[in-house]
């Protein structure tokens, strides 16, 4: 029998659908439901590419994720997101058809001088709406793509995605390695055994138009892939998290990330990457983040749009502000995310996302 049309309506970090059940409110997006049947995340698992740069059956969720530092000639800041989900009904590699298990959903984000503004497109697996190869690189969903131009994985990479009154076409050019985070490539998520897999290349130099209500722009920047999957990312008390993807002056870059608990201490964990590529992992203590100024959102919720961030074994103790404080994703599952810039020891800048308030 076919599948109803109605799964199309699934969130893209949760299990919804016309044959799932209503996500747990214990956790963001229902991330901390139960997820036995599904493949599960184990240590001392290699990554393999170009293989891991493409979807991975078996798994409930993963993503492909960039966002974009810009700046135009009048020396202006943007920000851009694109972002693919892919959520699995249930374990089992895709099939042609509409008896495909995978739901596929897009997120897009142009952020600047003028606001913020989002787009969301939503997809059925196994009827060509959607999709990503390895061989060579392409990630798409309807009309909006993120695919290779060149034979070597990733390294360079076009992307494009429209929303309602603003759309980009962007050209990302890296020379840098991949990074892999946690323990190479097995990163946690809390002290009880959630994790995924997660790798990054942070690397890119960009070039390209952004469009905003009919006007073009030419703009240069640097940008950030993050490539994360799982099956059980987050656990029962845990309602959402704040990760930071930081691009230093000094040409290091930084990821950082906590997990609040509801009740209890968030977990804490992250990347310190030199400019020239080297790791080294960071957890807990090391890790000091701190919550300065408050915005209430168009919808009401109040979320932080400037934190004292803290990394002392790596100098650095910077403020963290919001380009765009109000840089809500209006999606079906809501979320702030939106470029921010680094003053105190270091400069620099980035990206913020917060989930779960």
């Amino acid at each position: 029998m076919k599948r109803k049309p109605c799964v199309l309506m699934v969130a893209a970090l949760a299990l919804g659908g016309c044959d799932q059940p209503a996500p747990s409110p214990k956790s963001f997006a229902g991330l901390g439901q139960d997820a036995s049947a599904f493949k599960q995340v184990e240590r001392n698992h290699p990554l393999v590419f170009p293989a891991d740069h493409g979807a991975h059956h078996g798994f409930r969720i993963e993503w492909w994720y960039v966002t974009a530092n810009l700046t135009d000639a009048q020396g202006r800041d943007w920000g851009v997101q694109w972002t693919l989900f892919r959520s699995a009904l249930r374990p089992g590699a895709e099939t042609a058809g509409w008896g495909s298990p995978n739901l596929w959903m897009g997120h897009a984000a142009l952020t600047g001088p003028l606001g913020h503004q989002s787009g969301e497109t939503l997809a059925r697996g196994g009827i060509g709406q959607a999709g990503v190869s390895s061989e060579p690189f392409r990630a798409w969903i309807n009309d909006w793509s993120l695919e290779s131009t060149a034979a070597d994985g990733i390294a360079h990479l076009k992307m494009h995605a429209t929303g309602k009154g603003f759309s980009y076409r962007l050209q990302l050019d890296s020379d840098g390695p991949l990074v892999l985070h946690g323990a190479q490539g097995y990163s946690e998520k809390s002290g009880q055994g959630q994790a995924s897999y997660y790798y990054s290349q942070p690397f890119y130099r960009v070039s390209g138009e952004i469009v905003r209500e009919g006007q073009r722009v030419q703009v240069t920047g640097l940008a950030w892939l993050d490539r994360e999957w799982s099956s059980q990312p987050l656990a029962a008390g845990q309602s959402g998290w704040d990760w930071f993807s930081l691009h230093l002056d000094s040409g290091a870059k930084l990821m950082l990330f906590r997990v609040r608990e509801t009740s209890g201490k968030p977990y804490r964990a992250g990347t310190w990457i030199s400019a020239q590529g080297e790791t080294r992992a960071l957890l807990g203590e090391q890790i000091q983040l701190k919550e300065l100024d408050w915005t209430t959102q168009a919808n009401g919720r109040k979320v932080p749009t400037r934190w004292r961030v803290q990394v002392p074994e790596h100098g650095v103790d910077v403020q963290v502000e919001a380009l765009e404080p109000r840089a809500w994703m209006d999606t079906t599952y809501p979320y702030w995310e939106g470029p921010v810039r680094l003053t105190g020891s270091l400069g620099g800048r980035g990206y913020l996302e917060m989930t779960g308030y």
